[in-house]
């Protein structure tokens, strides 16, 4: 396999060219050139979900704000990546300490000596160039998530203060904790592509900005009781949910950071059989539940089950891939129903159930389900309890769990805080009513159905009407 492997990467960098130059290219070369091109297309897959985003939290809310909601993706990943060209990726992966690293400022990748500084990388031979596209879009997913939490309500500057202050300062250093050589890696915790690193963080600041923020207007009675606040196009969060199943193989393949040895194609087949068996058992829970197999739910499910089966994919066998992610869609729906109904958070597209709860069941998900032979290969942490472990990684992936929660919702909820008593985080009654599209915008994503192309007046906007 190996020589066969070898042979693939001299044909390939023959076919780009590399071959004709001044010297003769080793199968070292070719091998680390085929990685390099793997992770590249990879961190590709993965900068596409933020379309998968853009049309599903578009299709799952209003109309008034569809052009908004789709927007602000585009403005998510480019914050994103200034922030963490210049700090993020130093405290995430850069030389330090067990809390943060402390080196690697505004990355120049033609520095000789930089490849010193993330050491916590070395394990791949890539250009740090791959490296750092591939981290940076896992920020830029993090953050795209807590925006699904504050949906209809939040003015526009939140996303840049917050954006900026979560990718520069909360995520990385969660990252550097499990993935840059860290107190937790250094505990063994198991997070293979981030259960808990991407998407409980994004989850759990979903949460916190919520809470502080407050529900939508007409989400909730006088009683108490829950109002549904449909979408307003379903097509679109299909066609988005298959965007990100499709960049989730991109996502925990790619989490490699090589295609020798070619495992890989492993974790994309147990990826895929979560995604499967959460898409089922969320459309049979709701249809038991509430009586109807609602697609909503259904969609839910698979992502819920793709944030689980992160963390675990390569340590867990089909089998457990396949329970992971049923559990993980069952336990989507009755969260989305607690967290609405019981703790009366309004939570437009279940940020925290789905990317929260599923990354908390996930990551804790290694610490049952974890192979000894998948352990020995991947060469971090210990199999799990099913198999013979004992409670040891079941503990471990607690603690990480714990720890981190607590971290993002403290610094999450003193920032959003912050914002809300100086500049605010909330945009006026009228401008809620009127919807985001027109009055942080000016324009509407759908003019053809407003009168007038949607002209923005303010005795208009507080009968929530435009004229």
């Amino acid at each position: 396999m190996k020589k066969m492997f070898a042979l693939f990467a001299l044909i390939f960098l023959g076919l780009t060219g590399q071959a004709m130059a001044a010297e003769e290219p080793t199968v070292k070369d070719a091998i680390q050139a085929v990685d390099a091109v793997w992770v590249l297309l990879a961190a590709v897959l993965v900068f596409f979900m933020q379309a998968g985003f853009a049309l599903l939290e578009a299709g799952a809310t209003r109309m008034k704000n569809a052009g908004h909601i789709a927007g602000k993706n585009v403005l998510s990943i480019a914050i994103a990546t200034l922030v963490f060209w210049a700090v993020g990726f130093a405290i995430s992966f850069g030389a330090g300490n067990g809390m943060v690293g402390t080196s690697g400022w505004f990355l120049n990748v033609a520095d000789d000596k930089i490849n010193d500084v993330f050491g916590s990388l070395s394990f791949s031979d890539i250009p740090l160039g791959a490296k750092f596209m591939f981290q940076v879009v896992f920020a830029g997913v993090s953050l795209a998530i807590m925006w699904g939490g504050i949906a209809e309500r939040a003015k526009l500057i939140v996303y840049f203060v917050f954006g900026t202050l979560f990718v520069g300062v909360i995520y990385p250093v969660i990252a550097h904790w499990i993935w840059g050589g860290g107190w937790l890696s250094g505990l063994g915790m198991q997070d293979f592509a981030g259960s808990t690193v991407v998407h409980l963080q994004g989850g759990v600041a979903a949460l916190v900005g919520a809470l502080l923020l407050g529900p939508r207007i007409g989400k909730y009675n006088k009683d108490g009781t829950s109002n549904l606040i449909p979408g307003h196009n379903t097509v679109y969060s299909v066609l988005g949910v298959i965007i990100l199943w499709f960049g989730w193989f991109g996502f925990n393949a790619g989490s490699t950071l090589m295609a020798q040895g070619t495992f890989f194609p492993y974790v994309a087949m147990t990826t895929n059989l979560a995604a499967s068996a959460g898409a089922v058992a969320a459309l049979l829970t709701v249809w038991a539940v509430l009586g109807k197999p609602d697609i909503g739910y259904m969609l839910n499910g698979v992502l819920a089950a793709l944030v689980a089966i992160t963390a675990s994919t390569a340590f867990v066998e089909p089998w457990a891939a396949v329970v992971i992610g049923a559990v993980a869609g069952i336990v989507m729906v009755f969260s989305v129903l607690f967290f609405d109904r019981i703790v009366k958070v309004d939570d437009p597209v279940g940020a925290f159930s789905v990317h929260g709860v599923a990354g908390i069941w996930g990551t804790l998900s290694t610490g049952l389900f974890a192979s000894p032979a998948l352990v020995e290969k991947v060469g971090i942490g210990q199999p799990g309890l099913f198999y013979g472990g004992g409670f040891h990684q079941l503990w471990v992936q607690f603690i990480g769990i714990a720890a981190s929660f607590a971290f993002v919702f403290i610094a999450s909820f003193i920032i959003l805080y912050a914002i809300k008593a100086t500049v605010g985080l909330r945009i006026s009654r009228e401008e809620e009513l009127i919807g985001l599209d027109i009055s942080e915008h000016g324009a509407s994503g759908y003019p053809e159905h407003i009168p007038n192309g949607g002209a923005y007046t303010k005795s208009g906007a507080e009968t929530g009407t435009v004229s």
